[in-house]
Formats: structure tokens, sequence, C-alpha cells
């Protein structure tokens, strides 16, 4: 069977045990997830991440770890996604950035609060990516080469 295998990137956010999530609208349906987003061409993953965060929150991102790597697979599909989840600091709101297409709206959460909206996560990786990060995972950005061509 082939896959169809997707690279994306999200950002874990966290203020004072609250943590920064989007509202989307996917296929009609609302649902949670951090900011986030695929891989783009000649992209690093730190340079995809921070152009993920600011086009859903617009807000700067700067990564500073790397939590995980989550290989997830969509049940019953042949969709599989490989996410890189950084941890970091985010900046305040810029006012003139307008939320990418689908964004709602951005939502600072506790855990408790996002466990208790699970119905609405857009992945089992929602949940996972906080755990992790507040179990501690953290992995210095140097372990990622990058050997794509600069210009």
């Amino acid at each position: 069977m082939t896959r169809n295998l997707h690279v994306t990137v999200a950002a874990i956010a966290e203020r004072a045990g609250r943590f920064l999530l989007v509202e989307e609208t996917v296929a009609g349906e609302l649902l949670i997830n951090q900011p986030a987003g695929h891989l783009e061409i000649g992209e690093s993953l730190p340079q995809a991440v921070i152009r993920e965060a600011l086009e859903e929150t617009a807000c700067d991102f700067r990564p500073e770890a790397l939590i995980g790597l989550y290989l997830w697979q969509v049940p019953g599909s042949d969709l599989t996604y490989l996410r890189a989840a950084f941890c970091g600091a985010m900046g305040e709101p810029q006012p003139h950035r307008e939320l990418d297409s689908g964004i709602e709206r951005t939502l600072w959460l506790r855990r408790d609060e996002i466990v208790a909206r699970q119905p609405q996560w857009r992945s089992p990786l929602v949940l996972r990516c906080v755990d992790d990060y507040l179990a501690g995972h953290r992995y210095p950005l140097t372990l990622l080469v990058d050997l794509l061509p600069h210009a």
C-alpha cells in the first residue's frame, strides 16, 4: 500500500500554564490544533514553524527546542503525518496581520480545558505534544540538519 506522507510542523507555546491553540474550520467542522502546517519546498523545519505560527496567529514565534517527532496515520485512510513539534517563545499579536484562511481565532487553554475539548481535536497529536512538553521533552535545534541549498 502506498502512503500519502505529509511533513508538518507545530508550535507549542505556553504562558502561565495555558497553551496557544487555534480554532480552525476543516471540512465544515470547527476543530482545535496547535499553530501548525505543512513544510514547503525549500524550507527548513524551524523556518516552517515560524511561518506557520505567524500565518495562523499573527504572532512571531521563536523556536527554542524540538519537543519531538510524531508519526500518525489517519485511521481508515492512507494519510500519514510526520510532525515536528517545537516549543518556543510567542510574541504579541501584530494587529495589521490577518489570520490564515480557515483560522477562526486563537485560544490560550489549560491542559484540562484541552482535554475537555477532545471531540474538537484536529488529531491526537494535540494533547500528546502538550503532554510531552509538560514532561520536559526538549531536544536542541542542532539535532536538525539542514542540507537545503541557500540563496
